[in-house]
């Protein structure tokens, strides 16, 4: 059926429940794991005319965002290693994680995307997008969407 699963995380708490039953799945099948971790790109403060001195360079932010990506991509690996699951992890950058997503799967012959929601509706919705629905909108290759009955957040 399915022989190579790609798993995203963010690195919150949804994603990480997300990633859990997405190991899970991927055990099941036999499948591997590709974990992917997308961060944002550097981004310029626009608003003065000179770059403050304690506003990280473009190297110690991306350096900085590469430890969070292996991070969270690395309890993805820990997670395949202990159920037996080929896995490889992934930090990417760019301006819209889910066209990276989507274009991370196709080059990587992954035969579906497992990613997680965060179940906003109405307008918290409209207000911040969703990751989700565009990698639905923008891919070919099939999604599953992992959705928490309730918050994994401690109460």
């Amino acid at each position: 059926m399915y022989r190579k699963i790609l798993i995203t995380t963010d690195g919150s708490a949804v994603s990480s429940k997300t990633a859990c039953a997405g190991v899970e799945f991927a055990q099941q099948l036999g499948a591997e794991v590709l974990a992917l971790f997308v961060a944002p790109e550097y981004q310029y403060p626009i608003y003065v005319e000179i770059i403050p001195p304690s506003y990280p360079s473009e190297e110690e932010y991306r350096a900085a965002m590469q430890r969070a990506g292996n991070e969270h991509v690395q309890s993805i690996l820990e997670s395949c290693a202990q159920k037996g699951v080929r896995a490889e992890g992934m930090t990417a950058f760019a301006e819209s994680a889910a066209l990276k997503i989507v274009d991370v799967a196709s080059q990587s012959n992954c035969d579906l995307i497992f990613i997680g929601s965060h179940g906003r509706s109405g307008w918290g919705h409209l207000l911040l997008g969703s990751v989700t629905n565009k990698v639905l909108s923008h891919t070919k290759i099939p999604v599953l969407v992992h959705r928490l009955i309730k918050d994994p957040r401690p109460a």
